[in-house]
């Protein structure tokens, strides 16, 4: 009885990494997507010599973690435009009472019961002290002073990280675009290969 042939051995794979497709990262730490501008040159730095759908499977994993990212970021930048008109009103709120406190005319107000009914209130201006809500089911006793600090610090923090995340949204989307420029390039590289390996036979 002959004897079963040896199991086959598996061609070795390149080694591809995140490092090897990436160039870097941006100052908060999002990757920088290599574009390739010899594609048959960067394969040959592999050993073995990376594929093409090695190539094409490491860029589009790449490309849909941006796209996760960008989503995020997108999200992100929403909650600040949101956010940052709300605190510029209660800001604006706060010296409006600190301005009023010392004055003799009583502060009528408006304040919402329900959608589209409201009720109407004084404030007590000498008391000095506001109620802020910190979210999570926290409000907090300030005077006008710290109120004020507070909400100029919560601001300012919001403003710069309004632009932190739309620079890092823009840089995304610009990786974004590098990705899919590269799966092309490399998936057109592959089939001119292929093309070429026929005619030669």
């Amino acid at each position: 009885m002959s004897s079963p042939p040896p199991p086959a051995t598996e061609e070795p794979v390149a080694n591809l990494q995140l490092d090897s497709i990436t160039d870097g990262s941006n100052e908060r730490g999002i990757p920088i997507v290599k574009f390739l501008d010899d594609i048959s040159a960067f394969c040959e730095t592999f050993d073995p010599p990376a594929s093409a759908e090695l190539l094409i499977g490491a860029y589009s994993d790449l490309f849909a973690k941006f796209k996760s990212y960008e989503g995020s970021l997108s999200q992100k930048r929403a909650t600040f435009i949101e956010k940052i008109p709300e605190i510029e009103k209660s800001l604006a709120l706060v010296k409006h009472l600190q301005s009023q406190q010392d004055v003799d005319e009583p502060l009528v107000t408006r304040y919402s019961l329900a959608d589209a009914v409201f009720g109407k209130a004084e404030l007590d201006k000498s008391c000095g002290t506001v109620h802020l809500w910190l979210g999570a089911n926290v409000m907090l006793e300030y005077t006008y002073a710290e109120a004020i600090e507070l909400l100029d610090s919560k601001l300012t923090l919001a403003r710069k990280e309004l632009i932190e995340v739309t620079s890092d949204l823009g840089f995304t989307r610009n990786q974004i675009i590098t990705a899919e420029v590269c799966i092309s390039r490399v998936y057109n590289y592959d089939i001119r290969k292929k093309r070429a390996k026929l005619q030669s036979e």
